[in-house]
C-alpha cells in the first residue's frame, strides 16, 4: 500500500524499484519485474494523495447507505451502529499508525503482515483487497443508476444506459494517465468535502426550523414513528428492535471502508514520525464530524417510514436514494433537492473513478510480485497498466446486473460482498498489529522508542478483532429471515454476504501449501531493516524544511490551524 503514483503498489503494495535486503525473499514475494515497460510514473503530488484518500472515504456509504439503514432500523439504531463501527475503525487505524510510524514501509499492508506475522497473510490480504475494489467499482456504478432514477424512472430509460456512460468515462480518465487522473480527482474530492460540510450545516439549520416551512423538528421523529424500527415482526418487540439495529452493521461498515487509505498514504509521508501520529489523531475527529454528526442530523430530519426514501417498503414515485435529499425535500426548499442529487451523482462518479484506479494498481502490484499473470504488470509509455485496467473494467461490467434486476437489490448484494472483504482487511491489520506488539516486546523495544503508540494498546486490537469477527459472521443474519418470515432462506444474500470468508481461508492455506512458508516467530520478526534509511530521510527532510522556513517564513500556518484538522 504505497504512495499513489510512486513506483510501488498502492494497495497490495510491494515496492517497484527498491527492496531492502531482508524485507522479502523470492519465495515469499515472487520475482520483481525489471522491464522498462512495467513501471509506473511518479506523477501524483502530495495534495493529490491527501485529497484522494479523504474523498475516497466520503461517498456512497455515507450518502446512500444511510438511507437503507434508516429505513431498516430507525435513527437511534443507525447513530449507535455508525458510532460503534467508527470506534472500531479508529482502533484499526491506531494499530496501523503504530506500525507505520515505526517503519513506514512502501509495501504497507502486506509488508507489515509478511514481516511481523506470516507471508501467507500478506498474500491473502493483497488479493482480498483487490476483490474488494473490483466489487466496489460496479457497486458505485449501480449507485449512480439509483441516483439518476430520482429524475428518470428505470421504466423510461434502462439503468444500463447510465452505467455505460459512467463506465466509459472512468475508463477514459484512468487511461489518460496518472497525472490527469490525479488532478481530476483532486478537484472532485475537494468538491465533495465542501458539499458535505455545507450539507451538515444545512441539516443543523433545518433541524432548528430554519427552512422554508419553519418547522422546528428537533427530535420529533425519534418519538413518532420512533427511534427504533422493528425490522423483523418478532413477538418480542425489544428483540425485533435489536435485530433491526444489528442489521445496520452492514451499512455502517460499508460507510467506513476506505478510511484506512488515509493511514496508508501517510505511511509514505515526509517526516513520518510527526505526520502519522497527527493523521491518526485527526481520523477520530473526521469520523465524528463527517459520519456521526451527519447520521445524527439526518435521523432528526427524515422519519424511517418516509415514502420518499427509495429503500422504504412503500415509496412514492421519484423516491431518492439519499436521505439527505429527502430531508431537503421534506423541508420544502425548491430546486435544492435536485442540486444536491446532482452533487451526490458527482460523489458517486468520483468514487467509481478512484476505485477503478485502486483496483488497477492493486492487481498491477500483485503481478509485479509474481502473484498474478505477468502481462498485468505491463504499462504503456505514459505508465498506465493497460492490461490491468482492461481486466478491472471487465469486472466493473457486473453493474449490468441492474438491467435484469432491481437497482436496490443489486446494490445490496454488492454492499454485502464489499463489506466482507473490507472486514477481512481490517481483521488482517489487527492480527498484524498484535504480532507487531508481540515482536516488539520479545525484542525488548521500549515504548519510548515509538513515535506513536496506539492509545488502547494490544487490548484495543484484541477487542476490535473480536468484534470484527463477530460482525463478519452475523452481519447478514437476515438472509435466514427473508420477507420477515423466520425460517425462509435467501441464498443470494447468503452467498454474497459470506463468500469472502472461504476465499480468504483458501488464499492463506493455499499459499502456505504451495510455498511451504512458515509464520514469523516474534524473536525473529524483522523490525529494523530499512529503519535507518527512514531515520536519515527524516533528518534530511527536517533540515530542508527548517532552511525553507528560514528563507520564506512559515506561510502555511493558516492551513494548519484552520483547515488541516478536517483533512
Amino acid at each position: 500500500m504505497g504512495v499513489l503514483g510512486e513506483k510501488d503498489d498502492f494497495s497490495t503494495g510491494m515496492p517497484v524499484g527498491k527492496v531492502s535486503s531482508r524485507e522479502i525473499s523470492q519465495a515469499e514475494e515472487g520475482v520483481l519485474a525489471s522491464e522498462q515497460d512495467s513501471e509506473l510514473h511518479r506523477a501524483l503530488k502530495a495534495r493529490h494523495i491527501t485529497m484522494i484518500a479523504i474523498g475516497g472515504a466520503i461517498g456512497t456509504g455515507l450518502l446512500i447507505g444511510t438511507g437503507e439503514a434508516l429505513a431498516k432500523a430507525g435513527p437511534a439504531a443507525i447513530l449507535i451502529s455508525y458510532s460503534f463501527v467508527g470506534f472500531i475503525v479508529y482502533l484499526v487505524m491506531c494499530g496501523l499508525g503504530e506500525m507505520a510510524s515505526w517503519l513506514p514501509l512502501p509495501s504497507g499492508f502486506t509488508g507489515y503482515a509478511i514481516r511481523f506475522c506470516d507471508p501467507a497473510l500478506g498474500f491473502a490480504m493483497g488479493w482480498t483487497y483487490w476483490f474488494k475494489y473490483i466489487i466496489i467499482t460496479p457497486n458505485q456504478l449501480t449507485a449512480g443508476a439509483m441516483v439518476i432514477q430520482y429524475w428518470i424512472d428505470a421504466d423510461r430509460v434502462n439503468p444500463g444506459v447510465w452505467i455505460t456512460v459512467f463506465l466509459v468515462l472512468i475508463i477514459a480518465i484512468n487511461y489518460f494517465g496518472v497525472s490527469f487522473f490525479g488532478e481530476f480527482e483532486f478537484w472532485l474530492s475537494s468538491f465533495k468535502i465542501v458539499v458535505i460540510c455545507g450539507l451538515i450545516l444545512l441539516s443543523f439549520i433545518l433541524m432548528l426550523g430554519g427552512g422554508p416551512d419553519h418547522d422546528r423538528k428537533g427530535f420529533r421523529y425519534w418519538k413518532e414513528p420512533g427511534a427504533f424500527n422493528t425490522y423483523i415482526q418478532h413477538e418480542n418487540k425489544a428483540a425485533g428492535r435489536f435485530y433491526a439495529f444489528w442489521a445496520t452493521m452492514v451499512s455502517a461498515t460499508f460507510a467506513y471502508l476506505g478510511t484506512e487509505l488515509v493511514g496508508v498514504t501517510v505511511g509514505e509521508a515526509q517526516n513520518p514520525r510527526r505526520t502519522i501520529p497527527r493523521a491518526i489523531k485527526l481520523t477520530f475527529y473526521r469520523i465524528v464530524f463527517f459520519y456521526v454528526i451527519s447520521v445524527l442530523l439526518v435521523g432528526t430530519l427524515v422519519p424511517y417510514d418516509s415514502k420518499d426514501l427509495a429503500f422504504a417498503k412503500e415509496q412514492n414515485t421519484g423516491a431518492s436514494a439519499s436521505p439527505f435529499v429527502v430531508a431537503i425535500k421534506l423541508a420544502g426548499i425548491p430546486a435544492l433537492p435536485h442540486i444536491l442529487n446532482a452533487c451526490i451523482l458527482v460523489f458517486v462518479f468520483s468514487a467509481a473513478n478512484s476505485d477503478l484506479y485502486i483496483a488497477t494498481r492493486t492487481i498491477y502490484g500483485l503481478a509485479k510480485e509474481g502473484k498474478a499473470p505477468r502481462i498485468l504488470a505491463r504499462t504503456d509509455r505514459r505508465g498506465v497498466p493497460v492490461y490491468a485496467l482492461i481486466l478491472c473494467a471487465l469486472f466493473a461490467c457486473l453493474a449490468y446486473m441492474n438491467v435484469s434486476s432491481d437497482s436496490k437489490e443489486v446494490f445490496g448484494y454488492f454492499v454485502d460482498l464489499v463489506t466482507i472483504f473490507g472486514l477481512l482487511t481490517w481483521i488482517s491489520l489487527l492480527v498484524t498489529h498484535i504480532y507487531f506488539v508481540r515482536a516488539r516486546k520479545a525484542q525488548q523495544v521500549p515504548e519510548s522508542d515509538l513515535a506513536y503508540k496506539a492509545p488502547f494498546g494490544i487490548a484495543g486490537s484484541y477487542g476490535a478483532l473480536a468484534f470484527c469477527i463477530l460482525i463478519s459472521f452475523t452481519k447478514s443474519y437476515d438472509c435466514f429471515t427473508r420477507n420477515e418470515d423466520w425460517g425462509t432462506f435467501d441464498y443470494k444474500t447468503f452467498i454474497t454476504a459470506y463468500l469472502g470468508i472461504p476465499l480468504y481461508l483458501i488464499l492463506i492455506f493455499g499459499y502456505k501449501i504451495a510455498t511451504r512458508c512458515k509464520g514469523v516467530i516474534p524473536h525473529e520478526a524483522d523490525l529494523w531493516t530499512g529503519k535507518d534509511i527512514i531515520d536519515r530521510e527524516e533528518a534530511e527532510y527536517l533540515a530542508r524544511k527548517a532552511e525553507h522556513e528560514e528563507q520564506h517564513g512559515n506561510a502555511s500556518w493558516f492551513y494548519r490551524v484552520f483547515v488541516s484538522w478536517l483533512f
